[in-house]
């Protein structure tokens, strides 16, 4: 594995950004935003803040053991969440990175067999990794040597309410 990429949470912002104004820029029309929780999930609200469009959010994950690092077995929730009373017909699906690509896979062949009302998906990530065995129709950056991604907000995969309250009772 290549070394880490440490990501600010201003580069962070800028990179979602970008992915907004790649969308816009295609021309490509959508009625639905689907987030992958928890990855896609800061993506999202942004993104739909930036449409004005009501925000999908579905749970799935694999990273659970070593503080977040360690890939098991793909779970996908079974139902959406969501306001509206059903989905839409052209679906923007958000999460923050293609590295496997499993769970990219999974949810797009999913999804059509859940939500017959689906045509159309297209998938968008800030980051691709050439190990990905899936190419998202959207990114930012690609990333050929596939590096571990330390996000701004993994501090809290080690962080306890107990070390909050000490950090807070040391100040």
């Amino acid at each position: 594995m290549a070394e880490k990429l440490h990501i600010t949470w201003a580069q962070y912002h800028a990179l979602i950004e970008q992915l907004a104004l790649k969308v816009h820029e295609s021309g490509w029309f959508f009625d639905q935003i689907v987030c992958i929780a928890r990855g896609g999930l800061r993506i999202g609200d942004v993104l739909s803040r930036i449409y004005e469009m009501p925000l999908a959010i579905l749970s799935a994950h694999s990273y659970n053991a070593g503080d977040g690092t360690v890939r098991g077995e793909l779970i996908i929730a079974e139902h959406i969440t969501m306001i509206s009373p059903k989905i839409g017909e052209r679906i923007l699906l958000v999460d923050d990175m293609a590295d496997s690509g499993i769970t990219l896979k999974k949810i797009v062949e999913a999804l059509p067999q859940r939500y017959p009302d689906i045509k159309e998906i297209k998938t968008a990530v800030l980051w691709w990794k050439a190990c990905s065995i899936f190419k998202p129709d959207y990114w930012i950056d690609y990333l050929p040597d596939s590096p571990w991604i330390c996000q701004p907000f993994e501090i809290y995969d080690q962080m306890q309410v107990n070390d909050i309250s000490n950090r807070q009772q040391e100040k």
